[in-house]
Parts: structure tokens; sequence; C-alpha cells
């Protein structure tokens, strides 16, 4: 089997899930160019073959696709006008698999795509392939039948984060470290500088040894605090070390589709702070049993979702890093490849 993927920016659990699924077939991936703010270094797996967009007009993009053969196509979104052009060829040949991640949100621009959608992805797309329950209703809206969405389209590298909390699990039984960790862009819609904010004045309310290390780039301005620690952005092979070190994962977007980064953080064993913002959230965060959820809007929820934490004792946050452990197993890359050759097979009857 040929299984083609029209990618956007891809990402290291996304190639281990082609890696995994290569093992089943042969996986091309067309992707965009890197992203500045996440110069990841990556490894092809063997049996992945990668191909820059940039370098092909629409055309040649159609002449490649012809010469791979694909038995599936797998695109990302509709934004990128040629990989719609290329699977359109294919509509009702082979399965053609929309994947996204957009939230029903039921905004005047989604009723137009409701209105628009027989035109430009119901004759395009035979499927459709998102990370959870909020993104089903949205293709549902759209005109897909309900039998045609797979759920499921993120996973993290589960056996790799998987790993480190049996590394970390008897050190951080002794003590959990007393540090928040956040991971991800330095830019607004994460809720970043909320997140700062609310960290200092909570350490001017109240005494604590909690600290604030956070991981990654962009253009927001870091704040400079002797309790919060910037390590720009880090390869995800030089992770361990800091892991090991922190205590309480936190994402306090107002925007976040999924967040692959949140199964991430669960696996490892992280209690979650998460803003309501983040759709992740419908699988891997039972509130108040390993983490709690806060609006992003607020300042004062963040800041009381701190304060729930700074005030557990070590017990608590134990048993609230198994539970995250434990709901972080409800998606793999076995799982992720499987759901390809699922949809697939079911084209065949």
């Amino acid at each position: 089997m040929n299984v083609l993927f029209l990618y956007t920016e891809i990402a290291d659990y996304f190639l281990k899930c082609c890696e995994t699924l290569s093992k089943s077939a042969a996986v091309h991936i067309i992707r965009w160019p890197l992203n500045q703010e996440a110069p990841f270094d990556f490894n092809y797996p063997e049996g992945i073959k990668v191909y820059e967009k940039e370098e092909y007009s629409r055309e040649k993009l159609k002449e490649l696709t012809a010469s791979i053969h694909p038995d599936i196509i797998i695109c990302s979104g509709w934004l990128d006008k040629d990989y719609l052009a290329v699977t359109k060829d294919y509509f009702k040949k082979i399965p053609t698999v929309l994947t996204c991640d957009t939230h029903w949100r039921a905004s005047a621009k989604q009723y137009l795509a409701m209105a628009l959608s027989r035109f430009f992805l119901l004759n395009t797309f035979s499927h459709g392939w998102v990370p959870g329950k909020i993104q089903r209703t949205y293709l549902n809206k759209l005109g897909f039948r309900d039998s045609n969405i797979h759920e499921g389209f993120y996973s993290c590298d589960l056996n790799k984060f998987n790993a480190l909390y049996v590394r970390n699990k008897k050190i951080k039984e002794k003590a959990i470290p007393k540090r928040f960790l956040y991971v991800g862009r330095y830019f607004d819609f994460k809720g970043l500088a909320d997140l700062w904010q609310a960290f200092v004045e909570l350490q001017k309310e109240q005494s604590n040894d909690w600290e604030l290390w956070c991981l990654g780039a962009g253009d927001l301005e870091p704040i400079q605090h002797p309790k919060i620690k910037h390590f720009g952005f880090v390869q995800p092979k030089d992770l361990d070390p800091i892991l090991e070190e922190c205590g309480v994962f936190v994402l306090p977007s107002r925007f976040e589709p999924w967040g692959v980064v949140v199964q991430e953080y669960a696996a490892a064993g992280f209690p979650l702070l998460l803003s309501s913002a983040v759709g992740a959230k419908e699988v891997f965060l039972d509130d108040n049993k390993n983490g709690f959820l806060f609006s992003p809007s607020s300042l004062e929820e963040i800041k009381n979702a701190l304060k729930k934490v700074i005030n557990l004792s070590g017990k608590a946050l134990i048993l609230m890093a198994e539970r995250s452990h434990e709901l972080a197993q409800a998606n793999s890359p076995e799982k992720w490849a499987n759901t390809v050759i699922k949809i697939y097979n079911e084209s065949k009857k």
C-alpha cells in the first residue's frame, strides 16, 4: 500500500506515527517548509520518503503524485489549493482523507463553509480524520457522514514518554519537583504572558518554593523574574534532563485546537493545568483528578489553578501524575497507523 500525506508543518510525533505505519505501507510525505519558530532536526526513518512542496508547481505535484501511485491520500486541512487540486483528481478512485483539528464554534465563517462544502470538500474528500469529538461535530456540520469520520488523528510518541514516566517515577515519588513547566511557542495566543503575570502576582501574594520553567521561541519578549527560567527552543532529544526536574505541566493557550504536547506530558506523568481552549482536554484531563481546568481569559482563574497545585501535598500530586499517565494511553502511533489501514480496507468492501 502506498500512502501519500499532503502535509503542512511536520513534527516529530507525526513522523513517529508514520514510522509505525511504514511497517505496513510505503509512506510518502509532501510537506511545507520548516517553521523557523520550531526548527526541529528531523531524522527521517527508513521507509518514509519526504518531498519539499516548495520545489513543485501544481502540475509537477500532480505528476509526482501519479508517479507514487497512491492507494490513499491524506490531506492536512483545506487551506492549500494545490493540495486540493491534487486530491480532487483521486476522489472516488481511492480513499481521500481530510484531516481537521478546527473546533465547531458556530461562527459566520463556519456557516459559510457549511453552505459551500459540497463545492470544495464533499466533491474532494471521501473521509475525515479528526483528533476528537468537537472536530467530528464540525465535519458533521460540513456534510461528512458520521461513519466516514475517524477520531484519534493526533498521537504523541507514546513509548518515548511512557519510558520517561518509568525512568523518573521513583525520583518523583520521593519529592515532586516544585517547578511548573511550559513547552510551546512564544506567541500571544499561547497565553504565556498571562501565565507569567499570574505566576509573578502569586509570588507576591503567597510565599512558596515553586518556579516556572518555559521552553520555546517566538516573537513574545521573555519576562525577567528570578523564579522564571527561559530555555529557548529545545530539541526533543535534549528534553529529558529538564523534564526530570519539573513537576507540573501548564498550557494556558487562548487558542489551541488540540495540543499533542498535553498527551506527551500526561504520558510522562505530569499533573496538568490546562486552559479551557485546549482541545486535548477532552481526552487527557480529568478535572480535579489529574489536574485543573481554567479560563484563559481570567487572570484570577490562572492564578487559582497555580495556587491549587502549590497547596497540594506531594502524595496528592503523585496520584495526579499516575492518573495523567493512565489517560495518556488513549491513543498511540499503533492505533494511528491502524486507522489508516482501516480506512483503506473499508474502501475495498
